[in-house]
């Protein structure tokens, strides 16, 4: 017996088809979302930072918005002066480099915006949105404005992330919710 490609998969596996990146980095693939369908197994956190330029540039709201229509769930924000403890923690790994007295100083020279947003290969997705190379169609492509002034920090990996948002954030300020959005936009 032979089904057609989309009889065969679950919604689970046609919701997953569909958040496959498509077309340009960061752009969001078209088709209806699948929010609050992803079993929480498969659910991944990632740390995001708007940093002092993207708030003093009043950035936040374009950055929000690209993960919102990702489908991504934000889970804690916080706006705070970072102090140089928690830089020096935060960026450790790249303490022997030339550049880290200035990232250092950048870092504390203004208000960032700490973030946590939750779904499914978040991570990833994050990293693709933020676009180290600053291609166009990206967060650093389409809002910095210098390499040094990069705007968004995003965690490189699933284990980093959680690592970095241990700094960032207390357990118990992030928010566990349910996504009820699919329920009432499609009625099921």
């Amino acid at each position: 017996r032979v089904r057609a490609a989309g009889a065969t998969m679950g919604s689970l596996g046609r919701c997953l088809a569909r958040r496959l990146p498509r077309g340009q980095p960061g752009l969001s693939p078209p088709g209806p979302r699948c929010y609050g369908s992803v079993p929480a197994a498969l659910q991944e956190k990632t740390l995001v930072v708007a940093k002092p330029d993207a708030v003093q540039r009043r950035l936040l709201g374009d950055i929000i918005q690209r993960f919102e229509r990702r489908g991504f769930k934000l889970v804690a924000m916080k706006l705070l002066q970072v102090d140089r403890r928690l830089v020096e923690q935060h960026y450790e790994q790249l303490r022997q480099k030339p550049f880290y007295p200035a990232l250092v100083a950048y870092m504390t020279s203004g208000p960032v915006v700490a973030m946590v947003w939750e779904g499914y290969n978040v991570v990833r997705s994050t990293r693709a949105m933020v676009g180290d190379s600053g291609a166009v169609g990206t967060i650093r492509g389409d809002l910095s404005v210098h390499i040094t002034r990069n705007v968004v920090h995003a965690s490189d990996s699933v284990e980093t992330a959680q690592r970095e948002i241990g700094f960032w954030f207390q357990r118990d300020e992030l928010v566990a919710w349910e996504s009820r959005d699919r329920d009432n936009i499609y009625g099921l």
